[in-house]
């Protein structure tokens, strides 16, 4: 027994890119089903919970810090570091159409839809050669990515109001359903179980994420050249689990494509409340701890730093022995530089509280470093490295650490400071020197100094493991986000946006992403759906 409910589009899946592909749909006159796994509550997907990081290209913020890009540097970049497969010719074409149309599509479209953004640009992802970012480009949404949701959700409501959106909650899409040779619609049913439903459509948008919440099959499609750890957290969610790309790949001839590339995160540590089995939260690692090995030594001979390169990051922190590593630092480093990623732990950006961040900002976040000194068993802190070297051989329940090897990795790194700052030779320094050139890093990196500063204590330790986060590749789709098959042809009906498409083209990132590239991947590929949508495309 199954019920039948008819629209002109159906969209599957109500993250960023879903909501933002029903809305415009909309706006153009269609009626729109949108149909989501999650709880009403857990409305907008991963944008719910991310940051708000986003690298946009040519910006009047930009213009105001004196920053020179412009679309044909920012291409540049893009194809240098992510290493894109020159015969690879979507994810190309929306490489070329994010750096073009980011301002307008994005940063403009976004602040006509109420959104604003906090006052500098950051410069994350600069390559540890320089072959990165050579300009900052991360704008952060003021509200972080939940203001997003919040803003272009109600949009959404008040658009459908007269009957023309229809949004389902909790129902799950087992498969898509095909009528006289072109694709009429879908089959979901309730994730607690009760009532098929038949939901007709002419056009069918996918938007249901990546492939990297099901660890099964990000370890099928793990690159086979890279180490992958024994152990792994999850930082997307199980529901993004590949199901209907495997379905569409199956059934219309739709292609997978650079299923092995991802986008994960080299530092991350279990949650202290999950919302789901192995969930884990990614840290933005301090730049000025040292990244040691599950020994306590540090690892080399090139130091780990962030913000440079974070698929090397993930290359290095997977190939270690053991699937964990150690950030060692103290209470001074983790006051000015110790983050969470995210809106959960970012809560005067989420709540737009601009004196109080401020405040943190420069007095130092110790208020997230004693909720997780309280919260996480991942987070230790001692007043010596002896007894720091206890908990951690405590937690990993081993005799890995010995303390004479800690304290001599402290002490080697300390001794850069003995000679004095005309005499540093250490790549974490020079890269931390660098760094604090740019404004906004300053403010949130300390200025180098020992370990064992008086006054700095006490030491903390955080266990990190490899999160995986974002899937790279996705089904190829063309400009207009339509699904192709085998032939390149576009599959009658079937459209595919965000990660699920690899955020255009089905890889348009490569083997890296600038950073801040997802959330408007998946705003870009919307809108494009939505225009083809209402042409007839």
């Amino acid at each position: 027994m199954s019920t039948r409910l008819e629209s002109d589009v159906l969209v599957i899946g109500a993250g960023l890119a879903g909501i933002v592909t029903a809305l415009e749909a909309l706006r153009a006159g269609l009626s729109v089903t949108l149909v989501d796994r999650d709880s009403p509550e857990r409305f907008g997907g991963l944008a719910l919970w991310a940051f708000g990081g986003m690298a946009l290209v040519g910006t009047p913020l930009q213009a105001r810090m004196k920053i020179p890009d412009r679309p044909e540097l920012a291409l540049a970049d893009w194809l240098r570091f992510g290493e894109l497969d020159p015969a690879d010719h979507w994810s190309l074409a929306w490489a070329e159409r994010y750096v073009e149309r980011s301002r307008a599509e994005v940063h403009d479209w976004l602040l006509e839809q109420g959104i604003r953004f906090m006052p500098a640009v950051n410069w994350v992802e600069r390559g540890r050669f320089g072959d990165g970012n050579s300009v900052p480009r991360y704008h952060i949404v003021w509200g972080t990515a939940r203001e997003l949701v919040r803003c272009l959700g109600g949009a959404l409501r008040s658009e459908g109001e007269g009957g023309r959106l229809r949004l389902l909650h909790g129902h799950k899409v087992t498969e898509l359903a095909q009528s006289g040779g072109r694709l009429g619609g879908a089959v979901a049913v309730p994730e607690s179980g009760g009532t098929k439903l038949e939901l007709k459509a002419a056009n069918v948008v996918l938007a249901m994420g990546g492939i990297n919440g099901s660890h099964a099959r990000c370890r099928i499609n793990w690159p086979r050249d890279q180490a992958m750890p024994a152990q792994m957290l999850n930082g997307a969610h199980p529901f993004a689990d590949g199901h209907l790309h495997e379905h569409a790949a199956s059934r219309l001839d739709a292609q997978i494509v650079n299923a092995g590339e991802m986008w994960n995160y080299a530092a991350g540590f279990r949650h202290p409340y999950p919302h789901f089995e192995g969930h884990g939260l990614s840290t933005i690692p301090c730049k000025s701890a040292l990244w040691l090995d599950h020994r306590g030594q540090r690892i080399g001979p090139e130091p780990l730093v962030t913000g440079f390169d974070t698929h090397w990051l993930c290359q290095r922190v997977a190939e270690q022995e053991k699937p964990w590593t150690w950030h060692l630092l103290n209470w001074r480093i983790a006051a000015k530089e110790f983050a969470i990623s995210g809106a959960e732990h970012n809560l005067h950006i989420r709540d737009k509280r601009f004196l109080s961040f401020l405040k943190e900002t420069l007095l130092g976040n110790h208020r997230l470093v004693r909720q997780m000194q309280r919260e996480s068993d991942d987070f230790l802190v001692a007043d010596t490295l002896s007894a720091l070297a206890g908990k951690m051989n405590a937690l990993t329940r081993s005799h890995d650490i010995d303390p004479a090897v800690l304290e001599a990795t402290v002490d080697a790194f300390d001794a850069n400071f003995a000679r004095g700052g005309s005499l540093y030779n250490d790549a974490q320094i020079r890269m931390i020197e660098h760094a604090r050139q740019w404004r906004p890093d300053r403010l949130r990196t300390c200025k180098p100094a020992p370990l064992k500063k008086e006054g700095a204590g006490p030491f903390i330790a955080i266990r990190m493991q490899l999160i995986t986060r974002k899937s790279l590749g996705g089904l190829r789709t063309d400009l207009d986000s339509r699904v192709l098959d085998g032939a390149g042809k576009p599959v009658s009906g079937l459209y595919c946006v965000g990660e699920a498409a690899g955020f255009g083209g089905g890889g348009c990132n490569g083997k890296r992403s600038l950073e801040g590239t997802f959330l408007p991947g998946c705003i870009l590929t919307a809108r494009a759906a939505a225009r083809a949508l209402v042409s007839g495309g």
